[in-house]
């Protein structure tokens, strides 16, 4: 697979969100009937709409916030592929999304053709930050600006996409995917669910970032399978601070 890709064009990502508001009660009245317009729609069967504001607000750019984004990047290091990996963490998500922002500029200046890389990265996390950036008023590189792209067009390489090979009506978590193609994974004592409350109520987001920075490995060891070449060792991950 992916014989036309090369590993070292790509900029893989991922994002953790969390509710914009620590609590339904705290929101501003008008939000909070828009919320509750929002989640009748969208999960009609449920019976807190108020309690699913800490679980889901963190799904929708309307309601929820970025508070890490991790980015990793392939080099070939003695014939072997290393990633090199940073995060843009802070509780203001302006700077994190400024500072994202900046990174794309710089990457496009050195890789032109490059793409987009992560797991469900067309439906989640690079429309959910070109929302934010839209709502902080901050004017996206034009790597960003996908609106009038033909599906193909699209400079992104889904991993989930990929998994698909044309199926379009199933999910396939990265969780699970790894787990079939048996690429090892760090154990975690947190998951998606969890980082709003961490994040909430323990503000530990050095936590949030380990927890994505593993996901963007997770990405990374999907696409060295899917590439046909070894997997990464813990030596070939590089952290930069």
């Amino acid at each position: 697979m992916l014989p036309n890709i090369s590993l070292d064009q790509l900029l893989l990502l991922d994002i953790e969100t969390t509710p914009g508001i620590s609590s339904f009660d705290y929101l501003p009245e008008r939000m909070k009937a828009l919320w509750l317009d929002k989640i009748a729609k969208t999960a009609p069967d449920s019976t807190d709409p108020e309690g699913a504001y800490a679980d889901r607000a963190g799904l929708y750019a309307e309601f929820g916030k970025i508070v890490c984004i991790s980015v990793g990047y392939f080099s070939v290091e003695n014939n072997r592929y290393q990633l090199r990996i940073k995060s843009f963490c802070n509780d203001d998500e302006k700077v994190v999304l400024n500072s994202f922002l900046e990174l794309i500029n710089k990457f496009y200046i050195k890789f032109p053709r490059f793409q987009f890389a992560g797991h469900n990265i067309k439906e989640f996390d690079i429309p959910f930050i070109c929302r934010r950036s839209v709502i902080h008023q901050l004017s996206l590189p034009l790597s960003l600006q996908v609106h009038g792209f033909k599906p193909w067009e699209l400079p992104m390489l889904d991993t989930m996409h990929l998994w698909r090979f044309g199926d379009f009506k199933s999910y396939t978590s990265l969780k699970l995917l790894t787990a079939v193609l048996d690429i090892p994974t760090p154990k975690d004592d947190i998951d998606g669910s969890m980082v709003g409350k961490v994040y909430w109520e323990e503000r530990d987001l050095e936590r949030i970032s380990s927890y994505c920075q593993k996901d963007v490995i997770a990405v990374a060891q999907l696409l060295t399978r899917f590439k046909g070449v070894p997997l990464l060792q813990p030596d070939d991950v590089i952290y930069i601070k």
